[in-house]
């Protein structure tokens, strides 16, 4: 393991409250800690060997978003410098800086808010059966990475374990306190829509995303967890893209390639990364980070 990585944070003093895939999250109280850990996960397995400085990518990405679309809605940041965090957590600046944010406590709505702006994944899979994502009726003769006719909004569960599944949305309606699903799903596509044209600007494609939403004490809805990072979204190189075939991408794909060259099982224990796969993932992720913020 590479020993500059952080696998995981370790704070004794700290109540962690979960671990995710990715994050660690401590409860400060009246506030969270989202520490982003440089592990990795494909195909619902956190891979053995991490990513060194990929939970910085993360943040950094995340907090460009979130400062360029609060005029959109709301987040949950209260600070990303750690000389700001409370003084508990002044014992593990260093492992901190660079990869944690200090946030506001929420009920999170019990979806995951995708918006789909192009047909891939379990989109397109959908479509090639039915016709229509998560209910959605589109148009004959869309081919794979086709851009549909308007941005989509198809929601999620929240899977603890394995994968999300697809929903309705009158099956979100059905889980969200009223109202809830139907302001998440106008704020979800306008965040898409602002960020799609941004992205555009800098030819890249943001393909589809994933957006979280919480609700603060006094009912407000507010954008949380992570925003339009490589984790939760599909971007696609511009000047590569062509319709029928999958794309050139900023994401693991190059991971997930790896390990379909292996006899694995997909399931645990993972195998080992060579350095050249991990040198990869890195150099996509920094990628997505330097052409979206430079």
């Amino acid at each position: 393991m590479n020993t500059s990585a952080l696998f995981q944070s370790d704070f004794p003093t700290l109540t962690l409250f979960r671990r995710g895939k990715v994050r660690d999250v401590y409860d400060l109280g009246s506030a969270l800690l989202m520490v982003a850990s440089d592990r990795i996960s494909a195909f619902d397995v956190v891979m053995d060997t991490p990513i060194a400085g990929k939970g910085e990518i993360l943040t950094k990405l995340s907090m460009f978003w979130f400062n360029c679309t609060k005029h959109i809605v709301a987040n949950h940041i209260i600070s990303a410098d750690v000389s700001e965090y409370p003084t508990e957590c002044a014992p593990y600046t260093s492992q901190l800086r660079g990869r944690s944010m200090y946030v506001s406590k929420t009920t999170p709505l019990p979806i995951e808010c995708v918006v789909r702006g192009y047909l891939a994944g379990s989109g397109w899979k959908e479509y090639q059966a039915s016709r229509t994502v998560c209910g959605i009726k589109l148009p004959d003769g869309l081919v794979e990475s086709s851009k549909l006719p308007a941005p989509i909004f198809t929601p999620a569960t929240k899977a603890e374990t394995g994968h999300d599944e697809n929903i309705s949305f009158a099956e979100a309606e059905k889980v969200c306190a009223p109202g809830l699903a139907a302001k998440a799903r106008d704020l979800s596509i306008a965040l898409y829509n602002f960020a799609a044209k941004y992205a555009a600007e800098r030819n890249i494609i943001l393909a589809d995303t994933k957006f979280e939403f919480g609700t603060l004490p006094n009912g407000e809805l507010i954008l949380i967890d992570e925003a339009l990072t490589p984790d939760s979204s599909r971007y696609w190189l511009a000047e590569h893209y062509q319709p029928g075939q999958a794309q050139i991408n900023f994401d693991k794909q190059v991971l997930r390639d790896y390990l379909e060259t292996l006899t694995w099982n997909k399931q645990p224990p993972p195998p080992p990364l060579p350095d050249d796969i991990v040198m990869k993932v890195k150099a996509k992720y920094q990628e997505a980070l330097d052409r979206l913020t430079v």
